[in-house]
């Protein structure tokens, strides 16, 4: 036991120098990722940057051996995008650094506290990833408050095309008056058009930043009526009714499958409720859970047909609009 807390130990040390020499370099190199992303999105003088290109010049981690290890990786890529579109700072070397101390840090004191490896393992398993738990739900709650502003942006569009303002006015217009998101990202697809980048390649580049549904209708449309022809305001003005109605089929659902997720809490939250209850009352009865080889087979097995219970209810009630 105490070599694998010295072990433990050392693992912790270790990622907390990765996590101390990644956070300096990234702090170093902030004042310089708003200039730099500024230039990425305005120098279309020169050649086209291929996807080879792009892959080799994006930093992972400041650290160039933990660097090289992250690029070869798929999923650093996907989620250096995530954080693109979070709009948080670092590199995904920092938070997975910081994860790996999280969750050793965890193990060590759930380690020391217990004196057993399981529940260590469970509390870093639980701990570690916070970080980039966090990540993503940032990223998640972002994109979704673009998806409620994009009709209204759409329909001030379309008002401001009837108006008689070109397209890029009315994305101005969206650009001036709408607060982050969507006021930033028309602001810097308006950029891309004004320094000459294609329509449709500035479009393709705001759904690449902005993960939305929705964002892809409306760029299909404008591009479809841009080689066909047609009355674009009254395009944009449909695809923002046609957005609002499935915000409102969503309501619904949400509303008809509510029953459903207290359900879920419930069953979760009832067998620890009872449990703990009745170890208050009689701790006796309830230890042998723990003591016994048949109690804490018991609790195992609980725990999976909870897990399991949860996700089967969760794609009953779980519907794509």
């Amino acid at each position: 036991m105490p070599g694998l807390i010295a072990l433990i130990l050392a693992l912790a040390t270790l990622f907390f120098i990765l996590f101390v020499m990644n956070a300096a370099g990234a702090t170093a190199r902030a004042r310089h990722e708003r200039v730099e992303a500024r230039l990425k999105a305005l120098s279309l003088a020169g050649p086209e940057v291929s996807a080879q290109d792009i892959v080799r010049h994006t930093v992972f981690s400041e650290v160039p051996w933990f660097h090289r290890l992250l690029a070869d990786l798929h999923w650093t890529r996907n989620f250096e995008r995530v954080l693109r579109q979070a709009r948080m700072q670092g590199t995904p070397g920092l938070y997975l650094l910081l994860s790996a101390v999280l969750g050793a840090v965890a193990i060590l004191v759930a380690e020391l506290f217990t004196g057993a490896l399981l529940p260590a393992f469970l509390a870093g398993a639980v701990l570690g990833p916070l970080p980039i738990v966090r990540v993503y739900r940032r990223r998640a709650a972002r994109m979704a408050a673009f998806q409620r502003q994009l009709a209204d942006a759409l329909d001030l569009i379309a008002r401001a095309l009837k108006s008689g303002n070109t397209f890029a006015g009315g994305m101005r217009m969206v650009a001036d008056e709408f607060s982050d998101p969507i006021g930033p990202e028309f602001a810097t697809t308006l950029d891309e058009i004004n320094f000459g980048m294609d329509v449709e390649k500035a479009l393709h580049n705001l759904m690449d930043r902005v993960d939305s549904l929705d964002l892809k209708f409306f760029v299909v449309s404008v591009n479809i009526q841009r080689e066909t022809g047609g009355n674009l305001s009254e395009i944009i003005g449909n695809t923002a009714s046609l957005i609002r109605e499935r915000f409102k089929i969503h309501g619904r659902i949400r509303i008809l499958s509510a029953e459903g997720r207290i359900s879920a809490i419930v069953l979760l939250a009832l067998p620890f409720a009872a449990a703990g209850t009745l170890y208050l009352i009689k701790p006796e009865y309830m230890s042998l859970l723990f003591t016994e080889d048949l109690g804490r087979l018991m609790i195992k097995a609980a725990l999976v047909s909870m897990a399991v219970g949860y996700v089967v209810i969760r794609r009953m009630v779980n519907f794509k609009v």
